[in-house]
């Protein structure tokens, strides 16, 4: 049976966002449903990664179609090139943070005329050109036949263009949600018109209600997808959450990772190290967290001189001011961009995993694929945000780390010193753990396909 997946997010693209459903292909067929993945051949990406190509299966159809964005315009206006990449949240900027004149006006447009993201102009030809494909117009062997079509977002454009499929062909559908739509943290600074919160709400409904399955990542999203004007769908919303692929930490299957684990291991020798990987905005900067840590290194030589802290990927200006002004700048390096694997290399090596969420009260229902990764690698996570959410549960249930509010400091401290001598995990803990592996995901998926084909 073959289910057509609608994905902005694919590779050589980078980040977060491009696991879920990369990982689920993988998987998939294990358990009766071959992928078709339907992605742009030009996404405007914030990174790329060509490592991930190798996780792509051989025998796998990506069918890419040329996408026109806004951004492009954006970089003209701010003078950028051609191939630049932009910055994560450019137009929805941090909480607290600053923006120019050009970036308010960047927003204003964003929100009010490219509804329900930027990426809508890719909506009316994908679905001429998937409608071409499944007809089968101009092709002597006929069209190619769905069992099922799975969209996923954001960009919540791709939930459109599979609506507009299923209501052509009737083909059942799988709405998956990696991150909430309107009630997601940054809506609310997105300078909304009165119109425009209509029409997000009004499109957000018309995909909850007319798709025959509706998956979501955490129990509060669930949640979130089943009460007021949701409430009449909540028998179809289902969780599964992200999670992680063991064959990435797995460095007998994986000779580059044994190789970057190696030469990380050297690097960090007699160390005890910190480490954040992906984006870390200014909300989401644990500033507390480099106070206590700065007063620890100043009141005790040796374990300053053992401190090392690596970020990798996006890390916002605040954090390094933070971190040089609690006296920790030579403990500290930045390390940019790098690729899955590298990232991956850090995670086994490191003593604790930093996990910040964002600084707002959304967060409670965020449940991001870097838990799932810092997960499988069994060390220990100290997390920072809402500590009744759906984190705070997970932490809790698989023992992998503490989660504390940003700003206690008498918490962080505790945390910090509990998590720098590491327990065993229980039986029931371990458990747990085992439950969030990619292939596990993948067979979900596969039983609600199962459900809801006709």
């Amino acid at each position: 049976m073959k289910v057509l997946v609608i994905t902005y997010y694919w590779p050589p693209s980078g980040g977060s966002g491009v696991q879920r459903w990369l990982k689920t292909s993988k998987y998939l067929p294990q358990y009766g449903w071959e992928p078709v993945v339907y992605t742009p051949e030009n996404p405007d990406v914030n990174s790329v990664d060509e490592s991930l190509m190798k996780d792509v299966p051989a025998d796998l159809t990506v069918i890419k179609r040329k996408i026109t964005e806004p951004y492009g315009f954006y970089k003209v206006l701010t003078g950028k090139k051609k191939g630049e990449h932009l910055q994560a949240n450019i137009i929805s900027s941090p909480s607290g943070g600053s923006r120019s004149m050009l970036q308010k006006i960047s927003m204003h447009i964003r929100a009010n005329w490219f509804i329900p993201d930027p990426r809508c102009w890719w909506i009316k030809p994908s679905v001429r050109y998937l409608s071409r494909i499944i007809d089968g117009k101009g092709n002597a062997d006929g069209g190619l036949h769905f069992d099922a079509v799975i969209s996923t977002g954001p960009p919540h454009s791709m939930h459109l263009i599979a609506r507009e499929i299923h209501k052509r062909f009737n083909i059942p559908w799988i709405a998956d949600f990696r991150d909430p739509w309107t009630n997601i943290f940054y809506f609310k600074h997105l300078g909304l018109s009165a119109k425009s919160l209509r029409k997000h709400k009004s499109l957000e409904r018309s995909v909850i209600a007319e798709a025959d399955c509706v998956t979501v990542v955490s129990e509060q999203m669930k949640k979130e997808f089943s009460e007021g004007d949701f409430e009449a769908f909540k028998d179809k919303v289902h969780v599964i959450p992200n999670g992680y692929d063991p064959d990435d930490f797995d460095t007998q299957k994986n000779p580059e990772l044994d190789k970057l684990y190696r030469s990380v291991s050297e690097m960090a020798e007699g160390k005890f190290l910190v480490v954040h990987t992906g984006l870390m905005p200014e909300n989401a900067n644990p500033d507390r967290f480099w106070k206590v840590l700065g007063e620890m290194a100043a009141s005790d030589s040796p374990f300053k001189e053992r401190l090392m802290i690596v970020t990798m990927g996006q890390t916002d200006a605040s954090v390094k001011k933070d971190i040089a002004e609690n006296g920790l700048e030579g403990n500290y390096s930045d390390l940019g961009y790098v690729s899955h694997s590298t990232s991956i290399a850090w995670q086994k090596r490191a003593d604790i995993l930093l996990l910040p969420l964002r600084k707002e009260k959304e967060s409670k229902a965020i449940l991001t694929g870097k838990f799932f990764e810092y997960l499988a690698s069994g060390n220990n996570i100290l997390a920072f945000g809402p500590t009744d959410g759906d984190l705070a549960r997970e932490l809790e249930k698989t023992g992998s780390g503490i989660i504390c509010g940003f700003d206690d400091e008498d918490a962080i401290r505790y945390a910090f010193e509990k998590l720098c001598t590491p327990g065993t995990p229980t039986l029931q803990q371990t458990e747990n753990r085992k439950k969030y592996s990619r292939a596990s995901g993948a067979e979900r998926f596969a039983g609600l396909l199962d459900q809801i084909k006709k």
